[in-house]
């Protein structure tokens, strides 16, 4: 049964979505801040003691109460998966971000389309080491714009423009 869950859920094999025939390497793997997580597992927490409430309810509501309960552990434990599988994906030739539980959305942008990365940091975010990307590209219509809760995000943007300068679509730092 297990195994059967484990297969409805993808695995995040990046190498299947490179051109590693046109040379095409991962600079970086981001993954979300542990921030994203607090609620999910909050949600989790909740249905845990729903069901720890079953010997202490009378049986009419027991029942009821324990099954709510797994529902809300279920749900919380989909949202958390959620959050894990959602992927940011630095190339030498583009950024990527992959996400999906049961259905995987795969957005690409090639290097030569990123205008401008804007880097946003709330007051928390700073204190506790995230950010948020914006990005501008050369594109009207964009699948890759907003990417949130980055965990060092000046460290991710100096790999991108690393990127960019290597690739020639900008010029070295003075």
């Amino acid at each position: 049964m297990l195994r059967a869950i484990l297969r409805l859920v993808p695995d995040r094999n990046i190498g299947s979505h490179l051109l590693l025939d046109d040379g095409e390497r991962v600079k970086d793997v981001v993954r979300h801040h542990w921030i994203v997580f607090v609620v999910p597992y909050a949600i989790v927490l909740i249905g845990v003691l729903m069901i720890a409430l079953f010997p202490v309810l009378p049986m009419r509501t027991a029942g009821v109460v324990a099954i709510v309960g797994l529902g809300v552990v279920g749900y919380g434990m989909y949202r958390a998966a959620e959050q894990h599988l959602d992927v940011f994906v630095i190339t030498n030739h583009r950024v990527l971000k992959i996400r999906g539980v049961f259905e995987v959305k795969v957005a690409t942008m090639p290097m030569a389309r990123i205008l401008d990365i804007t880097v946003e940091r709330t007051l928390l975010g700073r204190v506790l080491g995230y950010g948020h990307f914006v990005f501008e590209s050369a594109a009207q219509a964009q699948g890759l714009r907003d990417i949130q809760f980055i965990p060092a995000p000046f460290e991710r943007d100096r790999t991108i423009q690393r990127a960019l300068v290597t690739a020639g679509l900008r010029g070295p730092a003075r």
